[in-house]
């Protein structure tokens, strides 16, 4: 008998209306290949198992530090730390921690089980045209399971997208694009120089797939929409030039095989995970995005040419909702 597959899972999230069109469940797969130095969910970026500690839980008994069997629980002035690089993911600190204050940040879901948990929600999804969206770390990551999970969920009739950088084999694109009705597609910087040193890969794999994508949208072999990303991150992403020449490659490479192009505006509200992982975040004191900055980066976005029509800022901006 073969084995029901399985993935790794670090977040369920319900009622989403940021992941894709209408009300959706947005599902995020653990594990990925870039190192963003913006990324909001960092606890998905390794592709093993993480322990995580709440400072608002915590009663300071340090039961953790005597259960760890490598010290990797360490107490300092913050709370406590973790070593990432000593734990073994044995669980002891967890089991051993009476207010719960210690937790996995992920877990292991076999595919029946996460249909069952999002069909749940199968009422909302058509009531407001919604879905279930695959985003992480990078959903691609862990392709052969999504594209079975998208398979059963295309048999149910939920609507399905894929949240995704684009830093994959072709092969595990090609694998999800079957079952899936939109694809969100991070375009964060053009310049590869850049995006080697912001977000630690090259983006030539990145274009090459969105390209191949692309085609297979014009072509109508893929019969899905396409949504591009780029997040407004201040002194990375966020510039007038990054952005025109964004602009001026998707008009030209990929025309209208583009359904939106979504200016995400930046926003701090992860550090509390960073906090948890006792990391630092370079972007901690970084304020929301002002409505004239917003309004100024629009306008380079649109400079080379690109549909207005198909154009959006979205997020939250220092005076409110965009």
């Amino acid at each position: 008998m073969v084995p029901e597959p399985r993935a790794m899972i670090f977040d369920l999230y319900r009622g989403t209306t940021h992941d894709g069109p209408g009300l959706r469940s947005t599902v995020f797969f653990k594990g990925c290949p870039l190192a963003c130095r913006w990324c909001h969910n960092p606890e998905g970026i390794a592709f093993t198992q993480r322990v995580w500690w709440e400072a608002h839980k915590c009663i300071g008994c340090l039961s953790c530090r005597a259960a760890c069997p490598t010290g990797a629980n360490r107490p300092r002035e913050e709370g406590v730390f973790i070593d990432d690089a000593a734990c073994v993911r044995c669980g002891a600190c967890v089991s051993a921690c009476p207010s719960r204050a210690l937790s996995f940040v992920a877990r292991e879901w076999g595919l029946s089980e996460l249909v069952r948990e999002v069909l749940k929600d199968r009422h909302y999804y058509g009531q407001f045209g919604g879905g279930v969206t695959a985003s992480g770390g990078e959903a691609l990551a862990q392709h052969s399971f999504v594209a079975a999970f998208f398979r059963e969920l295309k048999r149910e009739g939920v609507h399905t997208a894929l949240d995704t950088s684009g830093y994959a084999p072709r092969e595990a694109l090609e694998a999800v694009l079957p079952f899936t009705d939109c694809v969100l597609y991070d375009v964060k910087l053009l310049d590869d120089g850049r995006h080697r040193r912001l977000t630690g890969k090259s983006n030539r794999l990145i274009l090459q797939n969105l390209e191949v994508l692309g085609g297979e949208i014009r072509s109508g072999r893929a019969r899905c929409e396409l949504w591009i990303r780029t997040p407004l991150i201040p002194g990375a992403t966020a510039d007038a030039e990054n952005l025109s020449a964004i602009g001026a490659y998707l008009a030209g490479a990929l025309g209208d095989a583009v359904s939106r192009w979504e200016l995400c505006a930046f926003n701090n509200a992860c550090i509390g995970k960073y906090r948890r992982l006792g990391l630092p975040w370079e972007y901690e004191d970084i304020p929301l995005l002002g409505r004239e900055e917003a309004a100024r980066l629009r306008e380079a976005a649109l400079s080379a040419g690109f549909d207005e029509s198909r154009l959006a800022v979205t997020g939250i901006l220092a005076s409110g909702e965009a």
